[in-house]
């Protein structure tokens, strides 16, 4: 709506520039329709400057747009205010009162071209907008310009002759004696005419000046117009030079082109490759072949965020990448060039360097061995292929020659710049290397299957330039790769990015040799990954009982605390032989986790009968409950599998020699556990305290849950707020849930020590005194402790206290 308005204006602003000369040079006083046109112009000029009060602006200094009022006020009060009030003010209004002698109208008419300004603006902003021509717009802003010269000087010539004392004595008297008679038309043409020709130097000599305020005036004008033709003329010059020149110079381009071929007796296929090459440069002048410089002109941030939308989808779906890491993937994206190719260019040579790789965008190209000297088609790429990373990645002389067929888009990525960014993500590498070598078994091509053959035995011998790891190794089962890296001096320990090492991977994948040179390397067999596992445990779960056998062997165990994780996970997976051996290596199978959920809950709502015999033969508690209430019995009746109803109620419990246990550890549960109960209703407890084993003593359990949130800021707050220091209140706590009652011994004090009755707390200090009433036979009026002192408070009174009743006397 802003922008409207000015191109309003601006026309607006042309009628000003045409009208103010001529009112000056032609009229003496104001004439319709002229007069009215005025005051409605210079009424949307007065609008305006009500407007641009509220209109913000850019502060040259902090380049931030300013929308303060006040701002916006002081701002344009302090420079163009008055300019644009003085230009918009009526002057016929006063006109009439100056003498005679001043042409009062006219002088101030032409202070309204202080509006030009907003012309000058305007071819400024179009000047810089790209969706017009810049040549056109230059062009029309040159026409204008010299148009309205010409017409000021007519006027102002015409204005001297109107106020010569003699008419006759005019150059308007050379073409018409009786001028004045004359219409204003015809006057109008005579003083254009003369001014043109005087503009452009002609002189034809039919109208010249005649007295000396002509002479004088025609001496500066002339002046005033060779400084302005020589402007003209520069600028039109430098418009035609720029349009030529790209022509020019991609004549003399060709033709440097051509003859370099000739006087090298190069191919024809070759000249026609270096001419469609130039040929497409020049077709693409803004876009295509240029992009690239364009992007590399930006800030390397925005190089990056425009990468990343155009080409970030094509390379994550390259299969050399899949699984990478996103970062090392956008940085790779960030890297990589885009470049265009014409049709039948050669983009990559048989045996040459494998200097970079490329990934096809648009296009397509063919792939090209040369057998015998002969060219032959193996194949053909469209959008989406790679093609390069053999070489790259082997090291070895690039394989086939890729020539396009069509306008093709690349991307290229420079085997140095690959490696160097593999060398800060090492994981990634070998994720890299893992897509290359299993691509290469896929492929049918024998000379791929030649290829695949020598970079397993380079890998072998360590003499890859990429950065591999342990992990790596392990993965692929390479004792040899293996044991050259942990020669080289590499951590037995070190983890990819999910926190395995390569003990738990080669314990995983039953490796032998590669489990034995780990462990004689100093790796350790209790080492857990993100998930809790040790390699001991990956191979138990893998079915790989050498291996376990071997680790357990070289100290390997299975930690206390993942214990119960590793028996629900055994029951999850139906794996009875791993349960099995989770006992062979020390583990107690019939233990809780952090939710009190057991490997028999977990079996009972599998509903695998033969793994629930085996633990209840095992001694697993059927009536233990879980932190939702559930015991494997109530699980049983709710999900209604008979087969192990009938095996619990046939069952006996076992006798489980007493074991001693170090500690009360905790179990926390690791991994993501399955309950498939966890969303049913609570069933109620039996009442039945839980026991714990401690000493070879079965006790009540007085464990409860913990609580961070006294030692937290919140806790610490709250406690402030409320007073609370955190003790333990009177009354006794077991199991973390139920509380048993405080009892007291109470006496009456007539009877002295004798005697006395052992009741519960009541919650009052009359509630007391009625129950000293009922069991003592009379009425007493005040608590007393042994000493003689008066109880007036109930919430003093402790669990176990002997108090004495007694009344007034």
């Amino acid at each position: 709506m802003c922008r409207a308005w000015e191109t309003f204006l601006v026309f607006l602003v042309l009628y000003t520039a045409w009208a103010s000369p001529f009112e000056f040079g032609f009229l003496q006083r104001p004439r319709a329709p002229l007069s009215i046109l005025d005051n409605i112009v210079n009424g949307f000029f007065a609008i305006d400057i009500v407007l641009t009060f509220f209109v913000a602006f850019l502060d040259k200094v902090t380049y931030l747009l300013i929308d303060d009022p006040k701002r916006i006020a002081w701002r344009y009060v302090s420079t163009w205010f008055a300019f644009d009030v003085i230009s918009t003010f009526p002057y016929e209004s006063f006109g009439s009162l100056l003498h005679s002698s001043i042409q009062g109208y006219g002088i101030f008419s032409m202070l309204r071209l202080w509006r030009l300004r907003r012309v000058s603006n305007c071819f400024a902003r179009l000047e810089k907008d790209r969706r017009y021509s810049y040549f056109w717009v230059r062009s029309t802003k040159l026409l204008l310009c010299t148009l309205f010269v010409i017409h000021c000087g007519a006027c102002f010539l015409y204005s001297i002759a109107s106020h010569y004392p003699d008419p006759s004595k005019t150059f308007m008297a050379l073409t018409d004696e009786n001028w004045k008679q004359s219409p204003l038309a015809v006057q109008y043409n005579t003083a254009m005419y003369w001014s043109i020709t005087t503009f452009s130097t002609t002189g034809y000599g039919d109208i010249h000046g005649v007295n000396s305020k002509e002479m004088t005036f025609i001496l500066f004008y002339m002046v005033f117009n060779l400084g302005l033709s020589a402007y003209i003329i520069g600028n039109m010059t430098n418009l035609v030079v720029h349009v030529t020149s790209r022509t020019r110079k991609f004549r003399d381009t060709i033709q440097a082109a051509s003859g370099f071929g000739q006087r090298n007796n190069l191919p024809v296929r070759l000249q026609d490759q270096m001419v469609a090459h130039l040929c497409l440069r020049y077709r693409t002048d803004s876009e295509g072949l240029q992009q690239q410089e364009i992007i590399d002109s930006l800030p390397k941030a925005i190089r990056s965020s425009i990468s990343h939308y155009l080409f970030y989808e094509v390379v994550d779906n390259i299969y050399l990448f899949h699984g990478i890491s996103n970062d090392l993937l956008f940085q790779l994206v960030t890297e990589m060039k885009a470049e265009y190719f014409p049709p039948k260019e050669d983009v990559i040579l048989q045996n040459e360097a494998p200097t970079d790789f490329y990934i096809l965008v648009t296009g397509a190209v063919e792939i090209i061995a040369r057998v015998n000297g002969v060219e032959q088609v193996v194949s053909e790429a469209q959008g989406g292929n790679v093609f390069g990373e053999v070489g790259v990645l082997c090291y070895r002389p690039q394989l086939f020659t890729v020539r396009t067929k069509r306008l093709t888009q690349l991307l290229r990525l420079n085997r140095t710049t690959l490696l160097n960014l593999v060398q800060a993500n090492v994981g990634d590498g070998a994720i890299i290397m893992n897509n290359l070598l299993q691509h290469l078994k896929d492929s049918e091509d024998p000379v791929m299957k030649g290829i695949l053959a020598d970079t397993e035995h380079m890998l072998a011998q360590g003499k890859m330039d990429l950065p591999l790891s342990l992990c790596f190794a392990a993965a692929r089962g390479d004792d040899l790769l293996l044991h050259q890296l942990l020669r080289r001096g590499s951590n037995s320990n070190e983890m990819d990015k999910n926190g395995r090492t390569a003990l738990h991977i080669a314990a995983s994948r039953g490796s032998h040799y590669c489990v034995v040179l780990l462990l004689e390397h100093g790796a350790d067999p209790n080492i857990k990954d993100s998930e809790g596992n040790v390699p001991l445990w990956e191979a138990i779960i893998g079915g790989h009982g050498e291996i376990a056998k071997l680790l357990a062997e070289n100290g390997a165990k299975l930690s206390l605390d993942s214990v119960s994780y590793y028996s629900c996970l055994a029951v999850e997976k139906h794996s009875l032989e791993a349960l099995k051996d989770i006992i062979k290596y020390g583990g107690d199978i019939t233990l809780p986790d952090g939710t009190g959920t057991t490997a028999l809950h977990r079996a009972v709502s599998e509903g695998h009968v033969e793994i629930v015999k085996f633990l209840l033969d095992k001694g697993a508690d059927l009536d233990m409950p879980d932190s939702y209430g559930w015991t494997p019995r109530g699980l049983a009746e709710h999900q209604g599998h008979e087969d192990i109803k009938t095996l619990f109620h046939n069952h006996r419990p076992v006798e489980k020699k007493p074991e001693r246990i170090p500690g009360t550890p905790e179990f926390p549960v690791m991994g993501k556990p399955l309950m498939k109960h966890s969303s049913e209703p609570t069933l109620p407890h039996s009442g039945e305290v839980p026991l714990v084993q401690e000493g070879g003593q079965l006790v009540v359990s007085q464990r409860r849950k913990l609580s961070n949130f006294r030692n937290s800021l919140f806790g610490f707050i709250s406690a402030a707020n409320t007073g609370d220091d955190g003790g333990e209140t009177t009354r006794s706590s077991v199991g973390g849930g139920a509380f048993y009652p405080s009892r007291v011994t109470i006496r009456s004090s007539e009877n002295g020590e004798i005697g006395g009755k052992v009741v519960i707390l009541p919650n009052s200090m009359e509630e007391l005194l009625k129950v000293g009433e009922e069991k003592m036979g009379f009425l007493p009026t005040k608590v007393l402790t042994r000493e003689g002192a008066e109880i007036d408070d109930i919430t003093l009174v402790r669990d176990g206290d002997c108090l004495i009743l007694a009344r007034d006397p």
